[in-house]
């Protein structure tokens, strides 16, 4: 009989622990995980920013959060910090501290919309059940925290996601219900 082998298994690689690179969009592992208050949150950007110091660099980090409660109810907010964790929980606090409530006609809104925050600017359009939220990166991911679930959206002008969700919350605040727009008129 030969001697056994002990078994030569390599061990499972373990997830990068390092600095998100410029520009790098992250979201929280679980999506629909909600905070103790019920606001679902969602990191929808990270920015590393660079400054030149006699000694070198200094790293900080800039965190956009999106929080809503699935219900009509969105807030957003910037968060700065010099580690990324404390940028996402300012965020997260300026994000409550900036929460909107909007009109919603089912699951989607009650008319077109088109709003500028900056030089982004949002376009939005109610859509029949089962249609699904058509929107891409930063209008995706105040729609959802606020619970629309059927939506037809176009991103025009800036790509960057910080002026697309300005203009996104923008366009959520602008939106009224038939009724309330016939109470502003006095009918």
């Amino acid at each position: 009989m030969s001697p056994e082998t002990p078994s030569t298994q390599t061990p499972a690689p373990q997830p990068s622990q390092g600095r998100p690179r410029d520009g790098q969009r992250m979201r929280r592992r679980d999506p629909n995980a909600l905070s103790e208050d019920g606001f679902r949150e969602t990191v929808v950007a990270i920015n590393r920013v660079s400054k030149t110091v006699k000694g070198g660099k200094r790293f900080s980090f800039s965190a956009l959060v999106v929080i809503g409660d699935g219900a009509g109810t969105v807030g957003s907010g910037l968060g700065k910090a010099r580690e990324v964790q404390s940028s996402i929980q300012k965020g997260n606090a300026q994000a409550r501290k900036n929460l909107i409530k909007f009109a919603l006609v089912g699951d989607t809104i009650p008319h077109e919309i088109l709003a500028k925050f900056g030089s982004g600017k949002v376009w939005m359009k109610p859509a029949a059940p089962g249609t699904g939220v058509i929107a891409g990166g930063g209008v995706r991911a105040v729609l959802e925290a606020g619970g629309i679930k059927n939506i037809l959206t176009k991103s025009l002008g800036s790509n960057n996601c910080f002026n697309v969700v300005g203009a996104t919350m923008e366009c959520l605040k602008r939106l009224r219900t038939s009724e309330a727009t016939a109470k502003l008129r006095g009918k």
